[in-house]
């Protein structure tokens, strides 16, 4: 079958839960490998859609005024992209409504619903969808040759530091702080560590296969 060469391209990602198989759940996302601004708003616009130049700007600077006078009022304000609403959050626990005054409810941000017919002329699943072929989040984890072989190469000058081992495992900080923490821990630990300075040191306690 010929490889699919349309269509938007997305990644892999695990998820906190984990299947029958003990490994994470995963989750398709889109890969955005360009984020369009109002600067690409306003020149596209003026190129292809006989706007002045400047004039986007300006119909989003006296948009963002409007909106946001009437937001602050604590109004709904519909557009076509969709409603927009301020959202307001009671502080602290409370049962008795009584008791509740103006000085217990913060502003909590906007919310937004977007419009149906806006959700489906965004539809990006038109042309279908292409995988891209990559590592999925932190699965090399569950690699015990690959995480012994990033062991191996990270332990340097008696010990390993989690940014050496991130070098050689690919992890992101937290899981790597968190895998070299795992073998810290049992009855058989492989490594133990100590704090010098903000520097977390871990030594070897048996020789990494």
């Amino acid at each position: 079958m010929p490889r699919k060469t349309d269509g938007v391209l997305f990644e892999l990602q695990p998820r906190p839960t984990k299947g029958d198989d003990g490994k994470p759940l995963l989750y398709a996302k889109p890969v955005v490998d360009h984020k369009y601004n109002l600067d690409d708003i306003d020149d596209f616009c003026n190129k292809y859609r006989h706007t002045s130049k400047g004039e986007m700007k300006r119909f989003f600077d006296l948009l963002e005024e409007v909106t946001t006078m009437w937001l602050r009022e604590g109004q709904r304000v519909e557009t076509p992209f969709g409603s927009f609403a301020p959202k307001i959050r009671l502080l602290g626990d409370h049962t008795d409504p009584a008791k509740v005054t103006g000085r217990d409810v913060i502003y909590g941000g906007i919310e937004f619903i977007p419009a149906k017919q806006f959700v489906k002329d965004a539809d990006c699943g038109r042309h279908g969808f292409r995988c891209r072929k990559n590592r999925v989040g932190n699965s090399q984890m569950y690699d015990q040759k690959a995480m012994d072989e990033a062991l191996r190469k990270s332990f340097r000058h008696g010990y390993i530091t989690i940014k050496t081992f991130q070098i050689f495992s690919g992890l992101k900080y937290n899981s790597a702080k968190n895998f070299l923490d795992s073998l810290c821990i049992g009855e058989d630990p492989r490594l133990s560590c100590y704090k010098d300075g903000r520097t977390w040191h871990y030594i070897v306690l048996k020789t990494i296969p």
